[in-house]
């Protein structure tokens, strides 16, 4: 026997010598960790031996032993006992892997939507793999888009882009435009009369009689509350133009003043004036380019907004006055299927006749409208709901689907006469022409879902005899104004361009992410100012993850090791991405998944601010990881358009060239060299250097959009910010600080310069100095200017904060 294999057999000895197993295990262990039994092994009579003696696996915690177990386990024979030798190899041989257990793993969340069709949130799961076939109601364009347009498409575009870039489905978006619309034809018909009548150059007298007898009319016949105050309103506008005119006319003025004076009354009077001349002579305008024009420009705004506040081009975009065709095949075969009936030239779809069919069921989205008289008549149209239109139908719950065109309408040829379509029936046709019978999703407004989305259903339902056209209906939330109904009677009807004056497309794409797309969402100031905060919150981080990212390192110098910090903030990261993925799966809840994201960044900037208070440097590798992440989130949500990496691009999203890597470097020399000059500033006590230094980093270095921040004892930060925000942040601090010195009464205002003075009288005013030496004259007739002009302010601030105007 050599001396390896009776070194062997003597350890094996005094193992096979213990009694007690856990022991004994125990003692192999040790043993075992002093050889290798993995790569070349052979097994030994020893081996067997011991192997033997085990009534069943050893516990985990005997690392080597286990390792040792499950060799031997590999090899034995399982036809035999375990106690026959002769199956085990103990020479080298063919060896097989052990068994391997995967983990349990956890449940994966499906994503849910709120299904308008069950009023409850649904798995979502498209009829075809991960294909998604989506149409959105588009807008109906006779007027400039509004706040309450962009809760929509700016809300869609959200879900979109998620399904598309996060969840991965492959989605096929389609969206029409409503080009052929009683409001429409009736703005078409008012812009091309009134401005017949403008030409006709009517006398300023003829002008002001025709105002006069027209408020009298239009104030006795309104009724509507809403309408009358805003007629009223009209009224007090037209007046303040009304006077002048009549005074010109009646002093015999020159003809220029008379003119000018004319002019601003035919614009104050225009909605008016437009109104009227429509009543009596609309039935006169036959040219069907009239009616084209007027959609074809609305359009086109449309488009440029949505570009403008970043919103995702459609797929496909469907105009009903290019599928007239497609709309009369459509409701020539409702009729063929029982569904449909002519009266009179139109055509009305049989609500009840529909209903009383086994395979189908009207009003699913909102049963409980059913017979609401109101909403249907909105819903036909304010050139359809004359008293001989109404008798045209079986029902007063039917709708038309075409409608015979009286004089001053647009008409098409059809099987019943020269007509045009339905409102309702036109995404039907348009949206059955591109998806076909059945789609995943529908979009639109809250607003739209009955008698619109409703009347749609039963409309296609009945073309393709079906009961599934659409499988997931998603509604927008209303948009209120400050807690107001937005309305031009109550003179907060805020376009899309006015918006855009006043905040960027990702400040209001921010708010409506901030809100539950299926909500009501309040545009007010405190709004904007949250999305605001939250925007420039994000920025700093972005720019303080940049800065560190911008310091000096070689290749290995990146890889930094690990502390518990850094496993902490590592764990946090993780812990917060499940949690995002959950709110998006839970009906997509942009809401929750922005708080999860900025308290990710409330923990990465403690821990960035942790490492500089122990003048350590942050982990480079785990902030880059966190900040790439949330800059891809927001670039999924349609926040950020650029290719950057990390944060908000600088100069807005359209910019072609990447400025911060542009001049990024040249600053950074700057930041060196004025750090230089400040040391030798501070130690040769040269203040008007310092002075220097600091007018560069706060007056001429902002108006560049460039920010310079000092920290004693670390380098400066250097940020790129866009110049209007830095401009901003400017004027606030000094308002901040103007209205932080009126908030103090003028009898304490001396009090706090302890330093300088000692001793008051009983107005709080300094009579000595800080050495207790009697004021001069001459300096107590300085310090009350000061004291007169601090009363001045206080007592302007305590009017501010009367009227509310203080924050």
């Amino acid at each position: 026997m050599s001396v390896l294999a009776a070194w062997k057999r003597d350890h094996y000895s005094f193992i096979l010598s213990i009694s007690e197993e856990e022991a004994r295990v125990k003692a192999l262990n040790e043993y075992l960790s002093t050889r290798s039994y993995i790569q070349g092994f052979t097994f030994s009579h020893a081996d067997v031996e011991v192997f033997r003696k085990f009534s069943g696996p050893p516990v985990d915690q005997y690392f080597h032993v286990v390792r040792w177990y499950r060799h031997i386990e590999a090899i034995y024979d399982g036809s035999s006992e375990k106690n026959d030798p002769c199956k085990l190899q103990t020479s080298k041989g063919k060896r097989m892997q052990p068994p391997w257990t995967p983990p349990e793993g956890t449940k994966h969340s499906r994503l849910c939507l709120y299904n308008s069709l069950t009023r409850n949130k649904e798995i979502f799961q498209p009829q075809n793999g991960k294909k998604v076939t989506w149409y959105c109601c588009g807008p109906t364009v006779y007027d400039a888009s509004h706040m309450g347009h962009a809760r929509s498409y700016i809300s869609f575009d959200i879900l979109r882009r998620i399904l598309r870039d996060y969840f991965k489905f492959d989605v096929f978006y389609c969206m029409n435009i409503t080009d052929i619309d009683d409001k429409i034809i009736k703005r078409a018909r008012q812009n091309y009369l009134f401005e017949q009548y403008r030409e006709n150059k009517i006398t300023s007298a003829q002008l002001l009689e025709d105002v006069k007898t027209l408020f009298s009319v239009k104030l006795n016949e309104t009724t509507d509350p809403d309408k009358k105050q805003m007629l009223e309103k009209i009224q007090n506008a037209v007046k303040s133009a009304f006077d002048p005119l009549q005074a010109a006319v009646q002093a015999k003025l020159p003809a220029e003043e008379i003119n000018r004076c004319h002019e601003i009354m035919l614009e104050e009077a225009k909605d008016l004036l437009s109104d009227w001349l429509d009543t009596k002579f609309g039935s006169q305008v036959t040219d069907n380019s009239i009616f084209s024009k007027l959609p074809k420009y609305w359009e086109g705004e449309f488009h440029k907004d949505m570009e403008a506040l970043n919103v995702l081009p459609p797929d496909v975009l469907t105009r009903v006055s290019e599928y007239v065709p497609e709309i009369v095949a459509f409701v020539k075969k409702i009729v063929d299927n029982g569904y449909g009936y002519v009266s009179n030239g139109s055509v009305y779809f049989d609500t009840m006749k529909f209903d009383s069919s086994e395979k189908h069921s009207y009003a699913k989205l909102v049963p409980e409208a059913v017979g609401d008289q109101k909403a249907l008549q909105e819903g036909e149209g304010d050139l359809s709901i004359s008293a001989d239109r109404l008798s045209e139908k079986h029902s007063p719950n039917d709708f038309a689907l075409w409608k015979s065109s009286k004089p001053g309408e647009p008409s098409w040829d059809s099987p019943w006469g020269k007509g045009r379509p339905g409102w309702h029936i036109e995404c039907s046709a348009m949206a059955g022409s591109i998806l076909g019978e059945s789609m995943d999703i529908h979009g639109g407004g809250f607003d739209l879902r009955f008698p619109h989305h409703d009347n749609e259903l039963a409309q296609s339902e009945a073309y393709f005899e079906n009961d599934h056209w659409v499988r997931y209906f998603l509604h927008t939330g209303h948009l209120t104004i400050a807690g107001c109904k937005m309305s031009k009677s109550l003179k907060n009807f805020i376009t899309i361009k006015d918006a855009l004056k006043k905040h960027t497309a990702r400040q209001l794409r921010l708010a409506f992410l901030m809100h539950s797309w299926k909500d009501t969402l309040d545009y007010s100031n405190n709004t904007m100012e949250s999305a605001i905060q939250y925007e420039k919150f994000m920025n700093e981080f972005f720019l303080n993850v940049k800065d560190i990212l911008r310091a000096p390192t070689d290749v290995t110098g990146q890889f930094q090791k690990w502390e518990n910090q850094e496993a902490e903030l590592n764990k946090n990261f993780y812990d917060k991405k499940a949690a995002i993925h959950e709110a998006l799966c839970d009906n997509i809840d942009t809401r929750s998944v922005l708080e999860e994201m900025r308290s990710l960044v409330s923990q990465s900037n403690s821990y960035i601010a942790a490492k500089k208070s122990s003048r350590q440097m942050p982990n480079r590798l785990l902030l880059e990881n966190i900040s790439s992440y949330l800059t891809q989130m927001l670039k999924i949500f349609g926040a950020i358009e650029s290719d950057d990496v990390i944060g908000f691009p600088v100069g807005g999203n359209s910019q072609n060239i990447n400025i911060e890597s542009t001049v990024m470097p040249y600053l950074q020399v700057l930041s060196e060299f004025r750090e230089g000059v400040r040391q030798i500033a501070r130690e040769k006590k040269v203040t008007e250097v310092l002075q220097l230094s600091d007018a560069l980093r706060d007056d001429i270095l902002p108006e560049l959009g460039v920010r310079f921040e000092d920290h004693e004892g670390l380098p400066t930060v250097v940020k790129l910010v866009d110049k209007d925000t830095l401009l901003k942040e400017r004027e606030e601090k000094k308002k901040a600080a103007k209205l932080a010195k009126m908030k103090i009464p003028p009898h304490e205002m001396f009090k706090l310069e302890r330093d300088k003075y000692s001793i008051f009288d009983e107005n709080g005013f300094p009579t000595h100095d800080a050495e207790g030496k009697e004021l001069s004259k001459g300096q107590i007739k300085k310090l009350k200017k000061v004291y007169e002009t601090q009363e001045k302010l206080h007592k302007e601030y305590l009017q501010m904060v009367q009227n509310g105007s203080a924050n």
